[in-house]
């Protein structure tokens, strides 16, 4: 199911706005593409959710099908493209944990171009209470977790491995743990490695270009763009031990921050490890 009406729609609306986007400065345009991004995040969620109930009849990663098919037509609205390579590399058996870099509030648009059959994402617990946004999310099968609980990050992730195993799906998951727009990659934190060794399935790297030559909120820039992504070879946890896990976060680490400069046509940069003890 292609929602073309709701593209058609949108898309008339920035053809109205746009004699008034020219006129305003590119802080005013800034904002009002965000806003307009935010308004129509709520709006894709409050079409999805009857969708998905009248398709599936309540929480189930199938709903994710449906969930990514409209917000895929988000690309067309902000002028984005997307060059993917090595999709072939999903084509595991069974569960897997997807690691991938955290830009910006656009990565959603991102994850739904290349998102995976039989694929859900780790949400923060907050974001259940989002309205539409939380709904949609839930009926995808999202697993919400706690990120302010004081367990360790290995305690955390025992709980997702046997939601993974159980369900038999992959899991994808930011391990920078916040957004990061600063032209690298942050320090990764541990549980999305503990969980791949504790359910002993594969990792499979996915890395996004950087975004800052057409969107970056210091400069107030939100311009058409084109966004490389690359999806590496899954790396194996078979045997692998809970006191493995430091070595095959920083190895995961250095690859995909090789290969992040190299898209980013920044290759020469790409040296160096994981600086300070992440969680």
């Amino acid at each position: 199911m292609e929602p073309s009406w709701l593209l058609g729609g949108a898309a008339l609306l920035l053809l109205l706005l746009l004699p008034a986007l020219l006129a305003l400065s590119p802080a005013a345009r800034f904002q009002l593409k965000i806003g307009f991004y935010c308004v129509l995040c709520v709006a894709a969620s409050a079409l999805a959710v009857p969708l998905c109930l009248l398709r599936h009849g309540g929480r189930t990663v199938r709903n994710m099908r449906i969930i990514k098919n409209i917000v895929k037509t988000f690309k067309y609205m902000y002028g984005l493209r997307f060059e993917a390579k090595g999709l072939e590399n999903f084509q595991v058996e069974g569960p897997c944990v997807i690691v991938s870099n955290h830009q910006s509030i656009l990565d959603m648009i991102g994850l739904m171009e290349i998102l995976p059959d039989n694929c859900v994402q780790i949400g923060k617990k907050e974001l259940l209470y989002t309205g539409p946004v939380g709904l949609i999310m839930y009926l995808g099968g999202v697993i919400f977790i706690n990120r302010k609980s004081t367990s360790n990050a290995k305690t955390v992730m025992s709980g997702v491995a046997q939601t993974m195993l159980d369900e038999n799906v992959m899991v994808w998951i930011y391990p920078e743990g916040t957004r990061n727009g600063n032209g690298d990659l942050l320090p990764f934190k541990k549980g999305a490695f503990h969980l791949a060794v504790q359910a002993q399935v594969p990792i499979i790297p996915v890395v996004y270009s950087s975004f800052s030559s057409f969107y970056n909120p210091a400069k107030k820039l939100f311009i058409s763009g084109k966004i490389r992504v690359e999806v590496l070879q899954p790396i194996e946890t078979k045997g692998l031990k809970a006191e493995d896990v430091a070595d095959l976060t920083e190895r995961c680490y250095c690859t995909m921050r090789e290969t992040f400069f190299r898209l980013s046509g920044r290759a020469s940069e790409a040296n160096g490890s994981m600086q300070g003890p992440q969680q």
